[in-house]
């Protein structure tokens, strides 16, 4: 599909801007027009608080624990275990502070394990409990494609490690991590000990469309994911706690979500997260397999068709990678300025992860895994529902043009 000013002719079930190609879906997805009917439909009628002891607060309250029971289900958890937060930012915020909170004063100082390459949400949490001198932290570094060493994460874990957390999958370069591995090596060593840690957490929030969620077969203590990137509304997320996980909260107020996350449910935005989790569930299959032939279609593309003899590297694991993510590296032209050049096409991708997209120190994430080496540039091209072959057709002749006019960098 071209770049037109006339409306997109996208599947019956999306929103999109017209005129425009969005290969920026890591970054935030349009909302099903299934998601959006729902949860118009809840908000018409249903506005009271479901704490209210009323019978209109009743019914509310009614609405939420039933959602909260299918995103349960889909999950393969008990209801009890799904607690409601603004965002995976929060629910990661959430799981670490929350434990480590609760064995505040139980070790001279806690340890937590985690890898160099998670999202902000959880490194710069890490890093405010060292500074604080709250918790000690490992940093356990992924190996040159992307993926950490299971075994690593096992060497690291101390007498007084309390929680590992390992993300699911990457938010820039999408390379999947060995979740259900690192539990199994996480389960060894609990073996004939006397208590449960260390606790394993994964923020989720990019491998909820195309990868497995049922959390017994992962193996998992909590598990982190929010609705924008699954077609579903904004400011709402999902913690999973497994039963008899030790955790406390971290804010306070009212004794809602189990008293683990005060505050009054937002029950319209919980309705469009249950809905957008239930179609990814049955559509995710076909989609990987859709998804996984555009991305080998455009990298194979990409590395036959650029002008000039331009050396274009692949950031992350190819083989064990989301089938949405293409990261690469293009040597000496600035990926903001491809960013920008594109936008201008009407074509919108990214340089880095959104959440660090004011950062001018480049990406983390990328320089661990850059062929190139550190401060190299990179760009992001994520694949959606929407996108097809056209799509990318157009992406890569309008990204030739683009290289050619830049040439200039290469003097």
């Amino acid at each position: 599909m071209l770049k037109s000013k006339k409306k997109l002719n996208l599947p019956a079930k999306a929103l999109a801007p017209a005129g425009e190609i969005y290969m920026d879906y890591a970054s935030a997805t349009p909302i099903d027009k299934t998601v959006i009917s729902k949860m118009i439909n809840v908000m018409k009628e249903n506005f009271a608080n479901p704490s209210a002891l009323h019978d209109a607060g009743v019914k509310v309250k009614k609405i939420l624990e039933t959602t909260r029971k299918n995103v349960a289900e889909i999950l393969n958890a008990h209801k009890d275990e799904i607690i409601f937060t603004s965002g995976a930012t929060e629910s990661n915020n959430l799981a670490i502070l929350g434990i480590i909170e609760k064995f505040q004063g139980a070790f001279p100082i806690p340890h937590i394990v985690t890898t160099n390459i998670e999202h902000s949400s959880v490194l710069e949490v890490c890093k405010h409990l060292e500074k604080m001198k709250q918790a000690e932290i490992t940093y356990v570094p992924v190996e040159k494609n992307g993926i950490v060493d299971p075994k690593k994460i096992k060497k690291a874990i101390k007498i007084n490690t309390v929680l590992v957390s390992v993300m699911y999958a990457n938010n820039e370069i999408g390379t999947i991590q060995p979740i259900q591995e690192i539990a199994k090596e996480i389960r060894h060593l609990k073996k004939g000990k006397d208590n449960s840690l260390p606790f394993f957490h994964t923020d989720a929030t990019q491998a909820v469309n195309y990868l497995p969620i049922k959390v017994e077969k992962l193996g998992i203590d909590l598990m982190s994911f929010n609705s924008a990137k699954i077609y579903g509304p904004k400011g709402i997320g999902v913690l999973y706690v497994k039963r008899n996980t030790l955790i406390k909260k971290i804010i306070f107020g009212g004794n809602q979500e189990f008293n683990l996350r005060p505050g009054t449910e937002n029950v319209v935005s919980v309705i469009g997260l249950a809905e957008a989790l239930k179609i990814t569930e049955k559509i995710k299959e076909k989609e990987v397999i859709r998804l996984t032939e555009l991305r080998d279609y455009f990298i194979d593309k990409l590395m036959s068709k650029m002008p000039f003899g331009i050396k274009i590297g692949i950031n992350g694991d190819f083989k064990n990678r989301l089938p949405n993510n293409i990261n690469i590296t293009i040597p000496k032209i600035p990926s903001d300025l491809l960013v920008v050049e594109l936008s201008a096409k009407g074509i919108y991708v990214s340089e880095k992860s959104a959440c660090k997209s004011g950062n001018k120190s480049g990406s983390y994430v990328r320089d661990t895994v850059s062929s190139f080496g550190k401060k190299s540039n990179s760009l992001r091209i994520s694949l959606g529902r929407q996108t097809t072959k056209k799509d990318i057709d157009y992406v890569l002749n309008i990204l030739s043009k683009i290289l050619t006019k830049l040439k200039k960098w290469y003097n």
